[in-house]
């Protein structure tokens, strides 16, 4: 493992509690591609500072993953992984259908009104509670369902959503 800083890099997984003995480690999959795991080779492991880790296999069990990194070969090794982001370069995000976007891609977009051009603010997170996904604006200010009907222009590489923001849900925080 050696270290490699760089902000050109994507979460994936999420490692867990250790499983077993010889320092595999459960792990909780943030791609809407669980296949991708399989071919990894090399990931960034990314808990109080940042290392490059080989991967000898990774496999699903029980609706998760299960990792086996090199040189790590413990239950006590594999503890101090516990709560590490697993990343890949952003070169290696897997290819998207049109009209699908990475969350990470949607954070700082200006949100503007579509018909108006008023500038409603910045997307600051992403969020998921099993209902529509919400685009939180400006720290928490004011959550929009990203939804086609509300979100109706999305331009990432622009940095620009535009919007049409139902009647009062501004004033829903208010």
């Amino acid at each position: 493992m050696t270290s490699k800083p760089s902000d050109d890099w994507i979460s994936i997984a999420q490692l867990g509690k250790p499983r077993g003995v010889r320092g595999e480690i459960l792990g909780y999959s943030l791609s809407s591609q669980p296949d991708r795991f399989a071919k990894l080779k090399t990931v960034r492991l990314l808990t109080d500072n940042a290392a490059i880790y080989d991967i000898e296999a990774v496999w699903e069990h029980k609706g998760g993953l299960v990792f086996k990194f090199a040189r790590v070969d413990s239950m006590e090794a594999a503890g101090k992984l516990r709560g590490a982001d697993v990343q890949v370069p952003k070169s290696e995000r897997i290819e998207l259908e049109p009209g699908e976007y990475f969350h990470s891609d949607l954070i700082g977009c200006e949100v503007r009104e579509r018909v108006s051009g008023r500038v409603v603010g910045k997307v600051t997170n992403f969020e998921e509670y099993g209902g529509p996904p919400l685009l939180e604006i400006d720290k928490g200010r004011l959550l929009i369902p990203f939804v086609r009907q509300i979100c109706v222009d999305i331009r990432p590489a622009e940095g620009v959503i535009l919007a049409d923001i139902p009647e009062g849900l501004e004033d829903i925080e208010k």
